[in-house]
């Protein structure tokens, strides 16, 4: 590869991830615009808004694990394909209807149907995730460190998806069960490290390619 074609991909990817981050930017002001302040006097005034409140830090939760892991992943790309463009484009359009179903959220003070609702829009940019890594995986760096990252990260969001899947029966029971697994898997992804991140990691990793 020539110093021309570095500079031209380093650019590429810049641009990428630079549009993502305005998009997540713009996300997050929105989701803060929802936050109104009451219209009387009086500390027990901001009682009835904490709905709106949880579900925003919640929401603000989420959209900062996809930054830092948006990040991360374009940190193993090689080349910007229209499969990568494609695919980072419908997660950017999964996470702009995040601020929607938060605000509905915190104004049905997490009812059944806004519950389901939120959890279904928590669905669609898990799985847009993992076909935006599964494009970064089959063009980007093939390094040791690479393909274990890709396994590992892989198998976590599944995993997370199955929780979110989990939450949506559960908030046929109750609500509250519904956003303890949205809970459960911010809290899985905002953890920087920790013994069950061991258990999406290949025991034997596979030996370094030539």
């Amino acid at each position: 590869m020539t110093d021309i074609d570095e500079i031209e991909r380093d650019s590429s990817l810049a641009r990428v991830e630079a549009f993502s981050d305005g998009v997540l930017a713009i996300i997050i002001t929105i989701m803060v615009l929802e936050l109104k302040s009451p219209v009387t006097e009086g500390l027990e005034a901001f009682w009835p808004l904490w709905p709106t409140f949880v579900a925003y830090v919640l929401s603000y939760a989420y959209v900062a694990i996809y930054w830092v892991n948006h990040h991360r992943l374009l940190g193993h790309a090689r080349i910007v394909t229209g499969g990568l463009l494609w695919s980072n484009m419908l997660l950017l359009f999964a996470l702009s209807l995040i601020p929607f179903s938060t605000a509905y959220l915190g104004e049905r003070h997490f009812s059944r149907e806004a519950t389901l609702l939120y959890l279904a829009t928590m669905l669609i940019p898990a799985f847009a995730y993992i076909l935006l890594q599964a494009r970064v995986a089959a063009t980007g760096a093939k390094t040791v460190a690479s393909r274990r990252y890709h396994k590992a990260s892989h198998r976590k969001g599944l995993t997370a998806a199955a929780v979110y899947a989990l939450g949506i029966p559960l908030t046929l029971l109750s609500p509250w069960l519904g956003i303890a697994c949205a809970a459960l898997v911010a809290v899985f992804w905002i953890l920087p490290w920790s013994g069950l991140d061991r258990l999406f990691l290949d025991r034997h990793p596979p030996a370094e390619s030539r």
